[in-house]
């Protein structure tokens, strides 16, 4: 296991602190009771949705503690150090390269034959990488998003656009239309505090990222050309530097009539924007070279201190079975991971999902680096300073490389 020195510190200083602390949940040590440690609103849901469990297995029970994201990555560094984990924990994709590296999760390979639910050929290829660290399986796919656009139907018919835009080019032309309509109108509204569209529109450009050798490549043609292409939505003012008016306020208004967004979005405008209803739509991103979007969600780990492995391992197969997932989906509005889920009739026949089944078969995850967040949001500051303080996108670019590359290269 690799250590950085700062993360071993850290660790060791928890470590003293907390020793002979006990466990947050009473149950640990238990062999018949599952802890849980699972985050947000699925946290929230999760108690109850997990009686069926609890019914097809009459020795086990589960015990979940629903943690805020804010709180969440705190507390798992503390579970870390103190070895006062859950039996299942719940990570976020871009979590899963950190606490593999702190060696809190553990190997699933050799358990891989035993639950079929756990097979890599059950996922989208972009949750496969996500799965693994090294050579090692650290994670099963939970739940899955992606960002696709959402766009009003209307306005883009009355712009000359029967459909979606499909390419970089069209989604510009009817931006650039969109726009014309006159002041507090744009044309496609990018969420600035998004860390990973950025990446997004890179992908579609060709950019790729050496992890194996430490080349994040940031000073490609591919790379620095989709920055371009990024931030000219903001420069020509096709974009609003400025968060403003709620996205579904301004979706049903029209001053934003196109948008990216993960699948939560659905159940908001059904709910909050009715009268919408035949006048939006949503399309897979639009290509460049490609039209890849992001694969995030969430993963059902083993903690590496966990007390009932046997009781994680049947728990995970459970959540990860097609149908438990369909019945998860009703609860929390979360897609599947399993691709056979997306086969069954909710799926294909709403047009909203199916969009989503089909932009799910082209996604890459963030950089699968344990410094991931920290580059993201370097890139957001960086992309700030252009968009709003009219800095010089190539020096900008090169001192975000720099940048970037040290932090690659602390791990």
């Amino acid at each position: 296991m690799k250590w950085k020195l700062g993360t071993l510190l850290t660790v060791l200083i928890l470590s003293m602190v907390l020793a002979g602390c006990s466990n947050s949940s009473s149950s640990q040590g238990d062999e018949n009771t599952v802890t849980v440690w699972a985050m947000g609103e699925e946290g929230k849901k999760l108690q109850e949705f997990s009686k069926t469990f609890e019914e097809n297995n009459p020795d086990l029970t589960v015990d979940v503690q629903a943690i805020p994201w804010d709180t969440a990555h705190d507390k798992l560094l503390t579970a870390v150090a103190s070895g006062n984990g859950p039996d299942v924990v719940q990570l976020g994709t871009t979590w899963v390269p950190e606490f593999a590296e702190a060696g809190a999760l553990k190997d699933l390979s050799e358990y891989m034959g035993d639950y079929p639910n756990f097979a890599k050929e059950n996922f989208f290829e972009g949750s496969v990488t996500t799965m693994e660290h090294g050579d090692q399986v650290v994670g099963i796919p939970w739940y899955v998003d992606t960002r696709v656009i959402y766009y009003r139907t209307d306005l883009l018919k009355e712009a000359g656009y029967e459909e979606a835009p499909k390419t970089w080019d069209e989604m510009k032309d009817a931006a650039t239309k969109l726009d014309a309509r006159g002041e507090d109108s744009y044309g496609l509204d990018i969420d600035r505090n998004d860390q990973i569209t950025p990446f997004i529109f890179a992908w579609q450009n060709g950019y790729e990222a050496n992890l194996e050798q430490n080349e994040l490549n940031f000073d490609s043609p591919e790379f620095k050309e989709a920055l371009e292409y990024y931030t000219s939505y903001f420069e020509e003012g096709l974009s609003p530097t400025q968060e403003g008016v709620d996205i579904v306020e301004a979706f049903k208004s029209g001053s934003k009539p196109m948008f990216f967004s993960g699948p939560w979005m659905i159940n908001i405008i059904n709910d909050q924007a009715p009268d919408l209803e035949g006048k939006w739509a949503t399309a897979v991103m639009p290509t460049k070279e490609t039209n890849t979007s992001s694969m995030g969600g969430s993963h059902l780990s083993v903690f590496e201190s966990a007390d009932n492995v046997e009781g994680a391992l049947k728990y995970i197969s459970f959540m990860t079975d097609v149908d438990t997932q369909m019945d998860w989906l009703e609860e929390s509005n979360t897609l599947p991971s399993r691709t056979e889920a997306w086969e069954k009739p909710k799926m294909t026949d709403d047009p909203n999902y199916a969009t989503f089944g089909k932009q799910l078969e082209n996604t890459k995850p963030g950089l699968q680096t344990e410094q991931f967040e920290r580059i993201a949001q370097e890139l957001l500051s960086s992309i700030e300073r252009i968009t709003e303080g009219g800095a010089d996108l190539e020096k900008e670019l090169e001192a975000f490389r720099q940048e970037a590359q040290e932090l690659i290269e602390e791990e």
